[in-house]
């Protein structure tokens, strides 16, 4: 019986031509579970000795990774663990929100070095890219002070921003962003910054962060549901991020629901389920730097009201978690999003118990629900790792081309 420890890591390739992905997959393997040996990485990853051997020696080249002290197992010869250099690649991170935008950088591992926000101004995307752009410029010059050659390991910028990407529509209402959305940001921020950047929701970048350093970490197969200014799911599906067609899968905050009464009206679920309808409903400024305090405030001390809201957004969350695990048959679904923990907390608790559904099993190792990160910068988180997923995760297009 083989007693040694688990090591959760991809299978890599020994064919020719799949160096791109093998490398992804040893970093993969290293964030995952921290430091290894080269025999730990071949038996994880399926790869040959000389095959792990020549890609440590060429990542540690490049500094993104480099050895620890040996360590003695048993009789054989003493272990080398490598791990990854945090200082090895930087991204930076962009949430562009109704009434903010927050910037952050992260390292090659995820640790947060700079963070800072803004207001945008009135105008619309041609004002707020301005303090777009000046914001990201500051975090820049921030990080060269702390971290000398840093710049020099930029591997790009992601963008997070709401959805629906794309769609039909006559008018900015407040739960889309469609000036934003049909304005060049991509090219705009690229051409300001001299980086490589892609935008993506602001679901599909909580999931990111989940997937980097929260719930989803180390799990190939999970829903988060972002609960923040609107509603939306970011999918992990065969371990990596589903966009869709169109960049819109996710979008569960459209889906009509009952409007409570005897009538048979429907409207979005993000009408009921979502900072903003809390803030409509508690009377409060979405836009005002203290919402957080304010909501935490809020819900610890109760009333009523708060508590009818809480128990409606928790039976319509419930029938959507279903509806979740029905399709996508995940391992967990995670409540996360820009919203405070202990709101977070609560709805978890009010959603249980949770309906019947496939998810249901004995064998399971992962709650079918459960928290995940509820912070104002976990978009902003995800989207700086999507550069770095983007250069160093496994991902089937890195078998089909150099990248």
């Amino acid at each position: 019986m083989d007693d040694r420890p688990l090591i959760r890591a991809k299978s890599g390739t020994n064919l020719g031509g799949a160096s791109a992905h093998n490398r992804r997959i040893m970093i993969d393997a290293l964030r995952v579970n921290g430091a290894l040996s080269r025999a730990d990485l071949a038996r994880a990853t399926g790869l040959t000795p000389q095959t792990v051997s020549n890609i440590i020696e060429e990542l540690a080249g490049e500094g993104l990774v480099r050895s620890q002290a040996s360590v003695r197992k048993g009789r054989g010869q003493p272990a080398t663990p490598y791990q990854l250099v945090p200082e090895g690649a930087f991204a930076i991170g962009l949430q562009i929100d109704r009434h903010v935008t927050r910037t952050v950088i992260v390292n090659l591992v995820g640790d947060v070095l700079v963070q800072i926000e803004a207001i945008l101004p009135p105008g619309g995307p041609e004002t707020g890219v301005v303090v777009v752009l000046d914001l990201v410029a500051r975090v820049r010059t921030m990080l060269s002070e702390k971290v000398s050659g840093a710049e020099e390991r930029l591997v790009g910028l992601g963008i997070a921003m709401p959805g629906p990407f794309g769609i039909n529509t006559l008018y900015d209402d407040p739960w889309m962003m469609t000036a934003w959305q049909s304005f060049p940001l991509v090219e705009r921020i690229a051409e300001g910054t001299g980086l490589e950047v892609a935008l993506q929701n602001d679901a599909s970048a909580a999931a990111t962060a989940e997937r980097l350093l929260g719930a989803a970490h180390g799990l190939d197969h999970a829903i988060c549901i972002y609960f923040g200014y609107g509603l939306g799911t970011g999918l992990i599906l065969n371990g990596e991020l589903y966009g869709g067609a169109y960049s819109n899968a996710g979008e569960i905050g459209m889906m009509l629901t009952l409007v409570p009464g005897d009538g048979a009206d429907v409207e979005p679920l993000e009408h009921y389920a979502s900072m903003a309808a809390l803030c409509k409903l508690l009377e409060l400024d979405p836009s005002a730097p203290d919402l957080f305090a304010m909501v935490t405030d809020a819900v610890l001390l109760g009333g009523s009201k708060l508590e009818q809201w809480m128990d409606d957004v928790a039976e319509r969350l419930r029938r959507a978690v279903q509806m979740l695990e029905l399709v996508f048959d995940p391992q967990t679904v995670i409540l996360c999003g820009g919203a405070p923990r202990v709101l977070i907390d609560k709805l978890v608790e009010k959603i249980e118990p949770l309906l019947p559904s496939i998810a249901e099993r004995a064998s399971r190792s992962q709650p079918r629900l459960q928290a995940g990160l509820a912070d104002p910068w976990s978009a902003a988180l995800g989207a700086a790792a999507e550069p770095i997923a983007r250069a160093f995760d496994p991902r089937f297009s890195a078998i089909l081309k150099n990248a």
